[in-house]
């Protein structure tokens, strides 16, 4: 049988480095080997039940796997301001994380200032991956901004994007250009 780092191992290789105390409990693993680990300097507490194997290679989206394993909740996902950016579909440059988490679910925790949570319940389809890391597609990203007031010509720009890239099929595109104009025109 594998040791109990050994198996964290394997979890945080598909999350850039990262464990949690939730993934932990699953492997049947309890907090105070994981505390001890810590103590051991196998694991480094970055964060609320959040931990990092230091010897894992640093990596520039890092920061976006922290954020949503941070809302201590498996179907947290980035989202609105952030997909957009990550997608890179218009200029957009969000100053803090987007993470959305079901509406019933509440985060009581510190270190949440460089994050925006949004409540959200996603359907299935409406969650992709990027980077090894849960992110809301380009469609329900876009409509997301469109509700949150993200400026006209930067979701233009995404639609735009998303069109000639074969990320939005026609009928998401021409109903979210549908929605953006409905939203910029005054009553």
């Amino acid at each position: 049988m594998a040791t109990a780092q050994a198996q964290l191992w394997d979890v945080a290789v598909d999350q850039c480095g990262y464990v949690t105390l939730r993934d932990a409990a699953g492997l049947g693993i309890d907090d105070h080997t994981v505390r001890m680990l810590s103590a051991r300097r196998q694991l480094e507490h970055v964060a609320h039940g959040v931990y990092r194997f230091p010897k894992f290679p640093a990596a520039e989206y890092d920061p976006y796997m922290l954020a949503v394993l941070w809302t201590g909740t498996a179907a947290a996902c980035l989202s609105h301001d952030t997909a957009l950016a990550a997608y890179e579909v218009c200029d957009i440059n969000p100053d803090r994380t987007h993470v959305t988490v079901p509406r019933a679910r509440r985060i009581r925790r510190g270190g949440g200032e460089l994050y925006v949570i949004h409540h959200q319940d996603l359907a299935a389809e409406q969650i992709s991956w990027w980077r090894q890391i849960p992110t809301v597609t380009l469609p329900a990203a876009i409509a997301q901004c469109i509700a949150s007031g993200v400026p006209g010509y930067l979701l233009r720009q995404a639609l735009a994007t998303g069109r000639a890239r074969g990320g939005l099929r026609p009928a998401e595109a021409d109903a979210l250009e549908r929605d953006l104009g409905a939203r910029d025109t005054p009553s």
